[in-house]
């Protein structure tokens, strides 16, 4: 299957809004190893400096996705673009009685409505069968209390990528990521041992025994950009939440 993927990435312009951290600069690495042309984009100049530091050879652009403006300016000069996967996102938590409204509105904003304007600005130099692949989460089809509106945030989300699946037909791929719990730079601002001891009461909950890496979404998003098969996909790797006693 590498060499599959080698070939249809070879020489091809990935753009990763959300590639300075996490699964989405996974992805990128994945990306530049498999010998593609790859941007990323993300809201920290800083965090955009240490990531391409990492990655290797790789194009870097501060975007905030809930600057309209800037985002359009910024898709008008990308080039040709074959594939767009917009990891980038925002997380509010908090009882449905409690959660402030702005919270809300800004999750909305951060992993809705930005990537929606995104991959509308960002369509024109998507070369014809290129893909788009979106982020959303577990949450979505297995609410929990506490994130009801990041739930509903993530089935907007899916909602768009099956949407667009059919508006796009014949001119691009589209699906959605879903990851479960997975170790990334999200969590560090938790104290360790709290982080560790949720880390431990998720993996076992989970029917593989553990929580995911990023590489393991990265190898995904890989094949959704690649399968040509593939399109109005919602892709759970979650390890198996759904499907939990």
């Amino acid at each position: 299957m590498t060499k599959i993927f080698e070939t249809d990435l070879q020489g091809k312009h990935v753009v990763i809004v959300g590639g300075s951290s996490g699964m989405g600069k996974a992805t990128a690495k994945l990306s530049v190893a498999l010998g593609a042309n790859v941007t990323i984009a993300s809201r920290s100049a800083d965090k955009l400096t240490a990531a391409a530091a990492e990655i290797g050879e790789v194009k870097t652009a501060p975007i905030d996705m809930t600057d309209e403006a800037a985002v359009k300016a910024w898709a008008a000069q990308l080039g040709t673009v074959d594939h767009l996967v917009i990891s980038a996102s925002s997380a509010a938590h908090g009882a449905f009685a409690e959660l402030p409204t702005d919270d809300l509105r800004g999750m909305l904003a951060a992993k809705f409505i930005g990537p929606y304007v995104t991959a509308r600005e960002v369509l024109p130099a998507l070369e014809k069968g290129g893909s788009i692949t979106f982020f959303s989460g577990v949450l979505s089809r297995r609410p929990s209390a506490g994130a009801t509106g990041l739930g509903a945030v993530n089935a907007a989300v899916e909602a768009l990528s099956k949407g667009l699946a059919q508006e796009l037909a014949g001119r691009a791929r589209v699906n959605c990521i879903s990851p479960g719990m997975v170790a990334t730079e999200a969590y560090d601002a938790m104290p360790p041992d709290a982080r560790d001891a949720m880390y431990a009461v998720v993996a076992e909950s989970l029917p593989v025994g553990r929580i995911g890496q990023a590489d393991e979404i990265a190898q995904a998003v890989i094949m959704a950009m690649t399968n040509g098969f593939l399109t109005g996909a919602v892709l759970d790797i979650d390890g198996g939440h759904l499907v939990r006693g």
